[in-house]
């Protein structure tokens, strides 16, 4: 697949849908049960570009292994398993850009710069780290944004538990600092908005919440197709976290210099000074020019 590929339109349909399935019940990361459904792990094999020859591969093997109570980090990982093992190059990096989000941890700071290229490939002006006046109090601002004018206060709440959920107590919190941030008479501490993004998922009452205070939630899949997940996709701006040819160990020395994008790893210079092998190093830098066009 080339840098200019765009992944196959995805039709969502059961390749697979024997009835037991439907009264198989598997264990989300919260610890919530539901009967499982194959279009929605189809979806998201289609969603990292698998062909349909492959997505039907893997919901087979995944469907003889299914068992109750299976929980859906298992059913990743051994979709993972195929994907890396037999499917073209970068669609296993593609299927664990989330979980690869949860490797920038976990600390957080890496996830707020992170998040701050985002912003930055869909045209913000972006510092982290802010310190800003409030009218009441001074708050320091995870990630700063400007753009046409619009000032951006955020809160970057990461999540190293897939189940972890951003509840009310967050969103109330960050609206009462950004109100205070919004009325201040310092003019260069004023911002127009305050957003909280997280990695994972809020709780209904959060949304319930900022749905009536007019707080701007963005979640990994929240609001509907403009997710955090969407932003990354739209932008190819890609955690190196997700690279499948980086060892772990390498990853982390990689972040501890604040290097947290896979288009940042573009020379061999780079790659030899942290430690890859020299061998190893086209294939690096093949993957990371295919899923993040570097």
């Amino acid at each position: 697949m080339s840098q200019h590929t765009k992944p196959p339109p995805i039709h969502t349909q059961r390749v697979i849908s024997p009835l037991f399935s439907k009264h198989v019940l598997i264990t989300k990361a919260d610890g919530e049960q539901e009967p499982f459904d194959p279009a929605k792990l189809e979806h998201s094999l289609a969603l990292s570009g698998a062909s349909s020859t492959m997505r039907a591969r893997v919901l087979s093997h995944i469907m003889q292994e299914l068992q109750p109570n299976i929980t859906t980090e298992e059913i990743y990982r051994r979709a993972f398993e195929i994907l890396r093992k037999e499917e073209v190059t970068p669609v296993a990096a593609r299927y664990s850009i989330k979980r690869a989000v949860f490797a920038l941890g976990p600390s957080g700071f890496p996830f707020e710069q992170f998040l701050a290229e985002v912003l930055r490939a869909h045209g913000w002006n972006v510092r982290t780290g802010v310190a800003l006046n409030g009218r009441c109090a001074p708050h320091e601002v995870d990630v700063f944004a400007e753009k046409r004018g619009k000032r951006i206060g955020i809160e970057a709440k990461f999540h190293n538990d897939p189940g972890g959920k951003t509840d009310i107590k967050d969103a109330l919190y960050v609206k009462a600092r950004y109100d205070d941030l919004r009325n201040t008479p310092e003019a260069s501490s004023r911002v127009d908005e305050g957003w909280l993004v997280t990695n994972t998922q809020f709780t209904r009452n959060a949304i319930r919440y900022a749905q009536c205070s007019g707080l701007t939630l963005i979640g990994w899949d929240y609001p509907r197709a403009r997710g955090l997940f969407t932003l990354i996709e739209e932008a190819r701006v890609h955690p190196l976290t997700c690279l499948t040819t980086l060892t772990e160990s390498e990853k982390r020395r990689l972040l501890e210099q604040r290097v947290v994008l896979c288009k940042h790893i573009s020379t061999p210079h780079l790659l030899q000074e942290f430690g890859v092998k020299p061998n190893r190093i086209p294939e690096v830098l093949e993957e990371a020019r295919q899923l993040c066009g570097t």
